[in-house]
């Protein structure tokens, strides 16, 4: 094989970078930079809203089933997974008005307290924000008095949506372990 001078080799590179420059320019790239305007972004908003979690896990109309039980050596129900579609309202009662659900699951990951992994959307269906959501990743130890949950992102009215929620439990039936929870969501978008 022939051996190739420095001159060659820097003109062959310099010659390279111009086509793969080039071929970026043109479009042939996966990724771009945009500018924010193009979809509808306009200035970030901070927006608040308080809603009541009611997580009902007995009787005919549950909204939280259990796919995978625990452990029976479990004391913090750990292992369990249980898919939800649990009614948001605006206050504290199930009978008041109903704005969104919230859809996803939680499990109990944790081996030493009742620490729930929880992963939801908030799903909106009233007024402006109707069809949008916020998402909800976060650990959730529910027998302390407040629990914070980051928001990851959203739809919608929240697209590129950050924030927090806090949870503040409402009320807990231990007989059939239905709960209601208050959430707080500190949410920014656009």
């Amino acid at each position: 094989m022939a051996k190739l001078s420095k001159n060659t080799l820097a003109a062959h590179s310099i010659f390279t970078i111009f086509i793969v420059s080039a071929l970026a320019e043109n479009g042939s790239s996966f990724a771009r930079s945009m500018d924010k305007k193009v979809l509808g972004m306009k200035k970030e908003k901070l927006s608040h809203f308080r809603l009541y979690w009611h997580d009902i896990v007995g009787g005919k109309n549950a909204t939280a089933v259990p796919v995978v039980f625990p452990s029976r050596n479990s004391t913090t129900a750990f292992g369990m997974i249980s898919v939800i579609d649990d009614p948001l309202t605006m206050g504290p009662e199930l009978s008041s008005k109903m704005v969104g659900r919230a859809q996803g699951f939680y499990s109990a990951a944790s081996q030493q307290e009742i620490g729930l992994l929880m992963a939801m959307n908030f799903a909106f269906m009233e007024g402006k924000y109707n069809g949008s959501t916020i998402t909800i990743l976060g650990r959730n130890t529910v027998f302390s008095k407040v629990r914070e949950m980051p928001v990851i992102g959203g739809s919608g009215l929240f697209r590129f949506a950050r924030g927090y929620v806090e949870a503040r439990t409402h009320r807990f039936d231990p007989a059939t372990g239905d709960a209601v929870v208050q959430y707080d969501c500190y949410v920014l978008h656009y």
